[in-house]
Parts: C-alpha cells; sequence; structure tokens
C-alpha cells in the first residue's frame, strides 16, 4: 500500500471497507490521531459495522505496521506511534453509540500473558466479544499469573482468552493456563506465539485455539468449551522437560550472551569496528537467539528456533546489516553448549537453516518493538 498521505474526505466516508482500510493507514502512518479516530467515527456515523471496523479496518491496518516495521520502512517511534493511534482508535470506537451493547451472556476474562506488550490483538476481541454481548473483562497487558488467577476466583468468568504474541512467553503461557484450568477455568489461547495452526496452544494444554479475534469470538459462541478436569501437571505435558536443557539454558542466559561476545572479537573480526551502539545492538540480537533457543527446547521444537534464525537473517539484511555474524555466533553458543544434545541439535540446524537458499519465512513472533 502506497505510504503517500492521501487526504479522506471530512464529510463521507466511503462504504467499502477497503476505501476506509486505505484511508485509516494513510493517517496512521502520518501520525495523525486526529483524523484517524474522526474516521472510525464518521465510518460508524454513516453505518459500518462496528465489528467489521475492528476486524476489516484497524486490524489489517495494525498488521501492516509490523510489516513496515520487519521492512525498515518504519522505525521503532514510529511503529510505537503508530500502535497507539490504532488503540485509540479501538477506543474512539467502544464510546461510539453504535458500538454500546447491553451484556446478555456470560462473563469472560481477556488478558495478555506476563511478559507479553502486545495487547491490541486482546483489545480487538474484547471489543468484539463486547459486540456480540458478553460482559468482558478485559485486563491489559503483562498479567501476572497470581494476579489473574485471584481476578478469576473473585469474578468466575466461563472462560480466559489468553493472548501472546511473543514466542518466548510460551513458557509463562503454559503455566498461565495450567493455572487457570486449576482454577476450573478453562483457556482460549490466540495470538502469533501459538504457532501456525495453534500448534502451541494444543501442546501447551489449552482448551482451544483460534486464529484472530472473529474466529475466536465464533468459537466461543457456538460451541462452549467445558470445565477443565483437575489434577492436570504442566510436566504431563512436555515430559522431556526432565532432561533440564531449559532450565540451565534459561538460568546460564546472560553468560552465555557474554561469551559468545567475546569469541566474536576473534570468530568475527569486524566486530572490533563496531560502535558502542552497534556492539549494543549485537548483544541484544544474541540475547533473543539464546531466547528462542531456551524457548525450543522447552517445545522441543526445532522449527520455531529456524525460523528465528532465518527471520532474523532478513531483519539484519533490510537493515542493511550484514547477516554474517550470526554463523560464527551459533558455533561459539554451540561450543559453550557442548554438553546439551537437544541443544546441539538446535543449533546445527539453524546455521544449516542459514546455508540453504533464502525464502522469507513465517515470522515466528520475535522479541520486536
Amino acid at each position: 500500500m502506497s505510504t503517500e498521505l492521501r487526504t479522506a474526505p471530512t464529510d463521507v466516508v466511503s462504504p467499502d471497507p477497503a476505501v476506509v482500510r486505505a484511508a485509516l493507514w494513510d493517517a496512521v502512518f502520518a501520525g495523525d490521531e486526529y483524523t484517524a479516530t474522526s474516521l472510525v467515527q464518521r465510518a460508524l456515523d454513516e453505518g459500518h459495522d462496528p465489528e467489521s471496523v475492528l476486524l476489516d479496518v484497524i486490524a489489517p491496518v495494525q498488521a501492516e505496521v509490523g510489516e513496515e516495521w520487519a521492512a525498515n520502512r518504519m522505525s521503532i517511534a514510529q511503529e510505537h506511534a503508530a500502535t497507539a493511534i490504532n488503540d485509540r482508535a479501538v477506543a474512539a470506537l467502544s464510546m461510539h453509540p453504535a458500538a454500546r451493547n447491553a451484556p446478555e451472556r456470560g462473563r469472560i476474562t481477556v488478558a495478555c500473558v506476563d511478559g507479553e506488550w502486545h495487547a491490541l490483538p486482546a483489545r480487538l476481541l474484547a471489543e468484539v466479544l463486547r459486540l456480540r454481548g458478553w460482559r468482558v473483562d478485559y485486563l491489559g497487558a503483562q498479567v501476572p499469573v497470581a494476579h489473574l488467577v485471584a481476578h478469576l476466583h473473585r469474578t468466575g468468568p466461563e472462560l480466559v482468552a489468553l493472548s501472546s504474541s511473543i514466542a518466548t512467553r510460551l513458557p509463562t503461557a503454559h503455566a498461565t493456563i495450567t493455572a487457570c484450568q486449576a482454577a476450573g477455568v478453562p483457556v482460549v489461547a490466540g495470538g502469533a506465539a501459538f504457532g501456525p495452526g495453534g500448534r502451541y496452544a494444543r501442546l501447551l494444554g489449552a482448551d482451544a485455539w483460534a486464529a484472530d479475534a472473529r474466529r475466536a469470538a465464533d468459537r466461543i459462541q457456538n460451541a462452549p468449551i467445558a470445565r477443565p478436569e483437575p489434577g492436570h501437571q504442566q510436566i504431563d505435558d512436555l515430559p522431556h522437560l526432565e532432561d533440564q536443557e531449559y532450565t540451565m539454558v534459561t538460568r546460564a542466559r546472560a553468560a552465555l550472551v557474554r561469551a559468545v561476545m567475546l569469541g566474536l572479537d576473534e570468530a568475527f573480526p569486524a566486530l572490533r569496528t563496531y560502535s558502542d551502539v552497534q556492539r549494543e545492538r549485537t548483544a541484544e540480537d544474541l540475547a533473543h537467539i539464546v531466547e528462542f533457543l531456551a524457548t525450543a527446547l522447552y517445545l522441543d521444537d526445532a522449527d520455531l528456533f529456524t525460523d528465528f534464525i532465518a527471520w532474523t537473517a532478513s531483519i539484519l539484511t533490510a537493515r542493511g546489516v550484514p547477516a554474517h555474524s550470526l554463523p560464527p555466533a551459533l558455533d561459539l553458543l554451540a561450543g559453550e553448549l557442548k554438553d546439551f544434545p537437544r541443544a546441539q541439535r538446535l543449533l546445527r540446524l539453524g546455521a544449516e537453516r542459514l546455508a540453504a537458499p533464502r525464502a522469507v519465512p513465517f515470522a515466528p513472533a520475535r522479541n520486536h518493538p
């Protein structure tokens, strides 16, 4: 979509959601909050369905924000500002008379996993559920497990809709799912972190999964989800964790990053010419690699790690940064983890993925801004 600003008419909004979406994108890209929120309000004034505005206008614009950041056509600051404007657009919609609905169904809690700051997908689901007549407690981003469970005991919802976009939050998501179920409340999982087709949601024992807000609302509305059986334990889902590789890599994360940074001075001489800021960014990338390695160990899923490595290479390339430092970094990391066979295998597969003909992979919800 073109990033040139096209001024939207001030007196009328097209009945075509695609036209409204293009106009909203222009306002968001330009950082024009007033135009963005006014556009949403006018669309509702003129009869656009509120759910369609949420899911066919605002949600695709937010997806494009992420794509523009990944392609290095938006800075971190621009991405944050655009996301904030989209959040304001959702708020403007929620206050419009066309979006006000008396709750006639049961009660649902919508929350993000602790450590998950991408709250907009959960916010969109909360508003869709409200539009469909549910009483919704929207708890927002980064909800600690203990606070979520306390809320469940106090309010007694029919279910929890749990959102996560960052794959490295999946171990915490697993603990959250188990805790909610122990409180007698089923969990519907959603968000990019749970993988293609929701494969990690199933692995971690969620009661249901949905790809997006519309399908989540449909699933909740059309097929009641049974209360979970008591007595479930996390280790029942992932018996491979008995080898302790995940725990040891997680505990050694900072030391691993330091060791690899020191080794890169010899293995990747170009690092010696980096500025302090460039070295800091390299250390951050290494920290993300170790985080994804640990998460892949937790799930025993090689694709999560290899997809992340390939995607990181594409992100670096888009920013004009050679990805040549990645193979020696993986090699050094393997040297530090020589007594961890599952980690060794993942690192070898990551190096092989870098050596293969490159294609842009499914973005594995990296820890991007």
